[in-house]
C-alpha cells in the first residue's frame, strides 16, 4: 500500500488497513466500469460518500458508527476492485469470501463489530440501491423507468437535492479521508452517538 504498509489479501489483519489507502484507492476505483457521462470517472469513495448521506436522511436518528460502516461499506474494492454485479455472481463464493475477510478487518480498524447487525446491513443495502437508481439516471443513461426496475424507485423525500458531483480523484479523496476523520471524532463524543 501508498501508506508502507502489507496487506494480505487472504488473510488481511486491521493492523495492515490505513484509511489513506483506502481513500486513495476508492477515489480511483470507477463504479459502472467507468461508464458514465462527464469528464471524471464516477468514484467508490464518492459513491460511498453518497450511501452515507441517503442512509443518514432514511434514518436521521441513525448512530454515527453505523453511517462510519456506511462510509466503509464498499472498502474492499480499494484493492479488490469493483466488479459488476454479474460478474460477482459469475465468480461466485471465493469474491463474497475474499470481500468478507477484508470487511472484518476493515471494521476491527476502525472500532465497527466484524460483523454488522443485519438490520444495518440491510438499512445500508438500502442506502446503496437509492445510490444506484439515483447513479443510473443522473450519470449511468438511464431512464427512470429502467432504473425503476433494476434497483427499484425510492420513495419518499430522500433524493430532494441530491446531485451527482464528478470531482477528480484527489478531491474526492479528501472529501472521504475528511468524512471519516469527521465520523470518528463524532464517535468520541457520547452525546452524538
Amino acid at each position: 500500500m501508498l501508506s508502507g504498509r502489507r496487506l494480505d489479501l487472504l488473510d488481511p489483519t486491521p493492523f495492515d488497513i490505513e484509511i489513506e489507502d483506502i481513500a486513495h484507492g476508492l477515489a480511483f476505483v470507477a463504479r459502472w466500469n467507468g461508464q458514465t457521462r462527464g469528464d471524471f470517472a464516477y468514484s467508490v469513495a464518492e459513491h460511498s460518500l453518497l450511501v452515507e448521506e441517503i442512509l443518514g436522511r432514511c434514518h436521521p436518528k441513525v448512530p454515527t458508527r453505523w453511517r462510519l460502516a456506511a462510509l466503509l461499506h464498499d472498502a474492499p474494492e480499494y484493492v479488490i476492485g469493483d466488479m459488476i454485479s454479474p460478474v460477482k455472481d459469475a465468480i461466485g463464493a471465493q469474491y463474497g469470501d475474499l470481500d468478507a475477510r477484508l470487511s472484518a478487518a476493515i471494521h476491527i480498524r476502525f472500532g465497527l463489530p466484524a460483523q454488522l447487525p443485519q438490520q444495518v446491513k440491510r438499512d445500508i443495502k438500502k442506502a446503496d440501491r437509492v445510490s444506484a437508481w439515483l447513479e443510473a439516471v443522473q450519470i449511468a443513461g438511464f431512464t427512470e423507468a429502467e432504473a425503476d426496475r433494476f434497483f427499484g424507485r425510492p420513495s419518499g423525500s430522500v433524493l430532494d437535492g441530491l446531485e451527482i458531483r464528478l470531482r477528480p480523484p484527489v478531491e474526492v479523496r479528501a472529501a472521504y479521508t475528511a468524512r471519516h476523520q469527521e465520523l470518528l471524532s463524532a464517535l468520541d463524543r457520547p452525546e452524538l452517538i
